[in-house]
């Protein structure tokens, strides 16, 4: 039975095989190996039986990844440079699953120090002492990653350790480890530790990392400590915090071996891809609803009118994804709620409840809710929502092109025709859609190419009928009308 460490955190129990003393790990052939030997090992496991080495990093097959594997073989620590919500953090905790899954440590050791390793006096009287009959402990790789976004409060007793008063009045001299409670980095000694948004950390603490990185030791309170700290260190920063908030100093950028740019997806398949992986999705959103979202998402990263500096997160994508899923559920709602008042019964008197699934109506919502994620240049104020419903038509339209291009879409504008209309929008059901608009010829070939398949739901056919109305309008085949109730009313140009 696994051992619960938290609330919410269960860890693995080692396995009953794995050595319990010191001399059983020699008898086994263990050999000991730094934390960048092991690394490196691991990865070039990978490559040779072509396992996936960076499991749910998406774009950077081709550009980040293959920088990230020369760093890691090198043995060099690394800064990852990139504008927010390019997935830097998603990469480095995906370092964590190249160490072992197992590792031995001396019970108790603060330091996760290796019973053939130790560097603590204390550690190296009691290997000395216990011999091989020493008993081992074993670390699990999930608890060998440590992390700490940098904040202007962080202070060197947070990341290197401060001197306990209360050891240093039990008699021990200031020059005896025992002395110091250690911070996060000499805690996650022979692991991974992530420095997140370096530039934000004060630079006299910056300083205090400049040992770590290349000595390998700590300094505590002018107190050197000869600990030779085992571990990768990597950072994230933003480009723009160099001038905004502050910069990493020279010589501890000179400590880090390698210097990585990461950016957005290059293409759109894979924007698509991350948003398949990343969106929590409450209701079915169509691939074309996710294209309009992908190339929306690529059309503000790309404006004029958004501040370059700043970036747009690729968790705008997801957000948006989510948001358009959630304006689905919610009609679904509405539409239950309406048909059971309208029969004057109760929730289970509706005949068929609307399924949940997203139409290009729906992504109207994201112009409003989103644009707190986006930094505008300052001649824009007050016109946020405005640039972004024009790009999101954009997005609509190149998305409907793309897609549909050279299908007879005849059948769509004759609907309209002589004065006709279709009525759409938030209240209106997927079967009533259908109704208004009837039998349509080339409705198949559409939703075939939509990826509808060969017998979609009413609600997926609804989805692709109000998307084909809007593509219409947009490229100034069909007129449009809001009412003041929020419905849309598509018809005849003139």
């Amino acid at each position: 039975m696994d051992r619960v460490t938290a609330p919410n955190q269960v860890l693995p129990v080692p396995p009953a095989e794995l050595p319990s003393t010191l001399g059983a790990l020699r008898a086994a052939g263990h050999q000991y190996r730094t934390v960048k030997q092991e690394l490196r090992d691991n990865l070039l496991a990978r490559m040779g039986s072509g396992e996936d080495r960076f499991p749910g990093i998406v774009g950077y097959e081709d550009t980040v990844l293959p920088e990230v594997e020369r760093a890691l073989l090198a043995g060099h620590d690394m800064v990852l440079l990139g504008e927010r919500g390019q997935g830097k953090t998603r990469l480095i905790r995906s370092l964590g699953a190249l160490l072992d899954e197992w590792t031995p440590v001396i019970p108790g050791s603060v330091l996760n120090e290796h019973p053939m390793h130790p560097i603590t006096p204390a550690s190296r009287a009691l290997v000395e002492s216990a011999g091989d009959d020493l008993p081992i402990g074993w670390l699990h790789c999930s608890m060998r990653y440590g992390e700490k976004l940098a904040t202007p409060d962080t202070s060197v007793g947070d990341l290197i350790g401060d001197v306990d008063p209360i050891r240093l009045a039990q008699g021990r001299t200031l020059g005896d480890p025992e002395t110091i409670h250690f911070g996060l980095v000499p805690r996650t000694n022979r692991g991974i530790f992530a420095v997140n948004e370096l530039p934000d950390l004060a630079e006299r603490i910056q300083v205090a990392l400049l040992n770590v990185l290349e000595e390998r030791d700590i300094q505590v309170r002018g107190y050197q400590l000869r600990l030779p700290l085992d571990l990768l260190l990597v950072a994230s920063a933003n480009p723009e915090d160099y001038t905004n908030r502050g910069r990493i100093i020279t010589p501890l950028k000179d400590r880090f071996g390698a210097e990585i740019r990461t950016h957005y997806p290059l293409d759109l398949d894979l924007e698509l891809s991350l948003i398949r992986q990343e969106a929590d999705l409450v209701a079915v959103v169509p691939e074309h609803v996710l294209e309009v979202l992908a190339r929306f998402a690529r059309d503000v990263r790309e404006s004029p009118s958004v501040d370059p500096r700043s970036g747009v997160s690729a968790r705008f994508a997801i957000a948006a994804a989510e948001t358009v899923a959630a304006a689905a559920l919610r009609r679904s709602g509405l539409l239950a709620g309406a048909s059971a008042a309208a029969s004057g019964g109760g929730a289970g008197s509706a005949s068929r409840p609307e399924a949940p699934v997203a139409r290009i109506g729906d992504t109207v919502s994201v112009t409003s809710t989103l644009r707190g994620k986006v930094e505008f240049e300052s001649g824009e104020e007050g016109r946020e929502i405005e640039v972004l419903a024009h790009l999101l038509r954009t997005a609509t339209a190149e998305t409907f092109r793309a897609r549909l291009a050279g299908l007879d879409l005849s059948g769509f504008t004759a609907i309209v025709a002589g004065g006709g209309a279709v009525e759409t929008g938030e209240l209106v059901s997927s079967a009533e859609l259908l109704r208004q608009v009837g039998t349509v010829p080339g409705l198949a070939k559409v939703l075939d190419r939509l990826g509808l398949g060969d017998a979609p739901s009413p609600e997926e056919a609804a989805a692709g009928i109000e998307f084909v109305l809007e593509g219409l309008h947009l490229t100034r085949r069909l007129g449009k009308d809001v009412t003041d109730s929020g419905r849309t009313v598509y018809g005849d140009r003139d």
